[in-house]
């Protein structure tokens, strides 16, 4: 979207990772597109706004001193962490509120292509707000009942959906607010992490319960990140799956799974129509084979 402030002839692209149940991926996720985008030569922007769990930021910090451990060169974004009690106006001022994000993004537009913005796992005023800027919307949500619960209820028996929840809700209002601001869309994308290997029954009656809500919100959806120990080997060293992975840079040895972990990113990339940025991360493995 354009951002206030902002007088750029191609608009930063914002995108949202966002769900209100924590340890759902949104870290994971927010850091791997961001490290991807920049390894296409995009300009990214990084924006964390749970400043009490600092998940993001903490990221980006691992991976900055890991670069100078091994004396690495690792892209690295442009990275604020928004603390909504310190960094902008009292909740109840929403008007005041907005201006103060959108100018806080407006700084960093001009010279960044994307924004990555990772939200906390509750929800907040600060929340509410970046889902009303973006233009993607990635929601990660582990493969389970427990964690479609934020998004709709469904019936015990039949497992259909029966009403939408929460979070889906707030997602509904942001839109609405989107479209008032720019009668822009927000392509929401519902990222299903930690799928499992095995055909089980759990799987098949979330996948039929996604298809039946995603034909009633209109979102769409795309397979995530399966469990991998090496997702959180990563976080401590700020590394990604789409790093040039080699001995020194990992610290190990590469294995199959990192293959098939950047297998998983470029298939999520392509999901958000960013087939380009996947097709790079190919070629810098193959260069590197």
């Amino acid at each position: 979207m354009m951002i206030q402030g902002t007088t750029r002839a191609r608009p930063a692209h914002v995108i949202v990772v966002g769900n209100e149940k924590g340890g759902s991926g949104k870290s994971t996720v927010a850091m791997h597109i961001a490290v991807a985008l920049l390894k296409s030569g995009r300009r990214v922007a990084t924006v964390d706004l749970d400043a009490r769990q600092k998940s993001f930021t903490n990221y980006v910090d691992n991976r900055r001193t890991w670069a100078q451990r091994i004396g690495r060169d690792l892209v690295m974004p442009d990275h604020i962490c928004l603390d909504g009690m310190v960094d902008l106006p009292p909740t109840e001022d929403g008007a005041a509120g907005s201006k103060a994000l959108t100018d806080r993004l407006a700084a960093l537009a001009d010279n960044n292509d994307y924004f990555v913005i990772d939200t906390p796992g509750h929800d907040s005023h600060l929340s509410r707000l970046a889902h009303a800027l973006a233009d993607t919307l990635i929601t990660p949500l582990n493969d389970s009942f427990v964690d479609f619960d934020v998004l709709a209820n469904v019936d015990p028996e039949a497992f259909g959906v029966t009403s939408t929840s929460h979070y889906a809700q707030m997602v509904e209002e942001a839109r609405n607010q989107r479209q008032l601001l720019d009668r822009a869309a927000v392509d929401w994308i519902v990222l299903r992490n930690r799928l499992s290997m095995l055909n089980s029954r759990n799987k098949r009656l979330v996948a039929a319960s996604l298809d039946e809500l995603s034909r009633r919100l209109n979102f769409r959806c795309a397979e995530g990140l399966a469990e991998r120990v090496i997702y959180r080997e990563f976080y401590p060293r700020g590394l990604t799956a789409c790093d040039d992975l080699d001995e020194t840079t990992l610290g190990t040895r590469p294995t199959m799974s990192h293959v098939t972990a950047r297998l998983e990113i470029e298939n999520l990339l392509a999901a958000m129509g960013l087939a380009d940025a996947g097709e790079s991360l190919d070629r810098q493995k193959l260069n590197a084979a």
